[in-house]
């Protein structure tokens, strides 16, 4: 983490410095303290280290605390803090973990904060609380953009493992520096010392002493301590599966009107939406905005109201045969979550082109994602971009400002009846943009890496042979539901039925007990909701997606108060 500069080169970075490491007036200090204690910090004592779980922020009284710098971080300015201003960052929101140690340089007197009681002084007082958000936030920011963190990544960007580790960390907004080991110089001298092998690769190290060899995402956020702890003895009011825009929406009205809330996310937070790069017909946002920066405002925003966030955890069974419901993740030990009522926003997953070696490519030519990482790998390529669908438009414009060329290849006559009317506009005018109608992908090749495509336009059509190396999917919609088998109702295409969409045999089947019907987006399983993309009718769209959450919450406070 870089400090405030201290001439800074222009008003806004100044602006920018002080909101990241601002200086409490001794008024807004006065308001702090009912919610910490004070203590005294002498030089050299430590009052955080690297490693350690971030339960609390120091505000500085009098004196002075350093960041120290870790020798990962040689070169780098680091910031200090004295009178007036305070620790943290946005690890405190999620109960994550210190990046670096935190010391007094002189005698320093300090009101620590535990992290429950800073939530509380987040919720009850509105200056404050922006105070504290925007230099999280921002601080965090600082340390993305410099590459600092505890994360050393070492891969290449021609492996799978590599690009999906790289993808859930800058989905999660958590600081790494990446080592291509194609390209770096250095790089061997970094396998010596860590005793890297070939076949290891990716190889993840945590804090500049855990080695992790081709771990997988859940690993990587266990050895950060992404997760906050979650006592499995106790009954949660709601649990909310999928961090999507719908599962974000119903945390954060949850959580912010008092209800105890867990969310589940199997990866990162914003769901296929967080993939989107941008998203222009949003309500309040008429310059548009990526679907990580939305995805991510949502994840703060949950957690600012106490809301608890699992990452890089599936659900894998539903007990519905007992309440309290028992949601049971997908890791080999823990005991199931317990809880009064569900929320099922598990969305859907593009589908897979139907190639039979599909598999050896993903991650490693074929995206579902188009992001700024993705496009860093494709420049000055041709690329090509399956899909007629709002996402697929928008990642066709997106990686057409750094791509050679884009090959929108869809199935269908034409873009009219899938796309917003201004995004197919676009598209036209676009001079590195051609549309490809009626036409499939048949074929893949490469050594290692895509190399080579095979389409087919035309049910009969001859197949051509395109030399790119880069093809991003966004077609179709399958739903993530293959774990409800025999507990909900489900219609013929996998998707959740709700509401009236809920026949009567379906209510005779699922041995429904209560006198009133299900719910608008209940399911054949009382207290268990579905929401946003999962739910079968539901309208495809982000703002539709977050309304659903927020209903979804209201019907939740009926269903406790039975």
């Amino acid at each position: 983490m870089t400090a405030a500069p201290a001439a800074p080169a222009t008003p806004a970075q100044a602006a920018r410095a002080a909101e990241a490491f601002p200086r409490l007036t001794p008024a807004q200090i006065a308001r702090i303290e009912p919610h910490g204690r004070h203590r005294t910090v002498e030089p050299g004592e430590a009052v955080g280290e690297a490693g350690q779980p971030v339960t609390k922020i120091f505000v500085v009284v009098s004196g002075r605390l350093d960041l120290v710098r870790p020798p990962r971080w040689v070169g780098e300015e680091v910031p200090s803090f004295s009178e007036g201003m305070f620790t943290g960052e946005r690890s405190i929101l999620a109960g994550g973990r210190f990046l670096a140690r935190i010391q007094a340089s002189m005698h320093s007197e300090v009101i620590e904060v535990a992290r429950d009681d800073l939530l509380q002084l987040i919720q009850t007082d509105s200056e404050l609380s922006d105070i504290f958000l925007r230099a999280f936030i921002l601080r965090r920011l600082q340390l993305i953009d410099q590459g600092l963190g505890d994360v050393l990544l070492l891969g290449s960007n021609h492996c799978q493992g590599s690009l999906h580790i790289r993808e859930f960390l800058t989905r999660n907004g958590h600081p790494y520096k990446f080592v291509d080991l194609d390209t770096d110089a250095d790089s061997q001298a970094m396998l010596d010392q860590f005793q890297v092998k070939a076949g290891d690769i990716p190889v993840v190290i945590c804090r500049g002493t855990v080695v992790l060899r081709n771990p997988t995402i859940q690993q990587v956020a266990d050895c950060l301590g992404l997760n906050p702890s979650i006592d499995r003895t106790a009954v949660c009011d709601l649990v909310i599966i999928g961090a999507g825009p719908a599962g974000l929406g119903a945390g954060v009205y949850a959580a912010s009107e008092g209800l105890n809330v867990v969310m589940i996310e199997g990866n990162a937070p914003g769901g296929q939406a967080g993939t989107s790069s941008r998203i222009e017909n949003y309500l309040g946002f008429p310059l548009g905005i990526s679907g990580q920066e939305l995805a991510g405002r949502a994840y703060d925003q949950a957690q600012k109201f106490g809301a608890k966030i699992l990452i890089a955890r599936k659900v894998a069974r539903l007990d519905c045969s007992t309440k309290p419901y028992r949601v049971q993740c997908s890791e080999a030990t823990g005991d199931p979550l317990l809880t009064r009522a569900i929320i099922i926003a598990s969305g859907v997953e593009y589908r897979r082109l139907a190639v039979e070696n599909l598999s050896r490519f993903e991650g490693a030519g074929v995206y579902y994602a188009a992001t700024r990482m993705e496009a860093q790998l494709c420049a000055d390529e041709e690329i090509a971009v399956v899909g007629g669908a709002n996402s697929a438009g928008q990642a066709a414009m997106f990686l057409a400002e750094t791509a050679k060329r884009v090959h929108m290849l869809i199935r269908g006559d034409g873009l009219a009846q899938t796309m917003s009317r201004y995004l197919i506009s676009r598209i036209e005018a676009h001079p590195a943009i051609e549309l490809h109608t009626r036409t499939e992908i048949v074929g893949l090749e490469g050594n290692g890496h895509l190399e080579q495509i095979a389409w087919r336009t035309g049910r009969g059509g001859a197949v051509e042979k395109q030399k790119i190396r880069h093809v991003f999917t966004m077609t179709g919609a399958e739903p993530s539901t293959k774990w409800l088998a025999g507990c909900l109702a489900l219609d013929d295409k996998g998707f959740i039925k709700t509401g009236a969409a809920l026949t009567a045999d379906d209510l005779a089947a699922a041995k429904w007990p209560l006198r009133r019907p299900p719910h608008l987006l209940e399911t054949s399983l009382p207290g268990v909701l579905a929401v946003g993309d999962v739910r079968s009718g539901s309208t495809k769209r982000v703002a539709s997606a977050v309304g659903e959450g927020s209903i979804a919450v209201a019907t939740v406070h009926q269903i406790l108060a039975e």
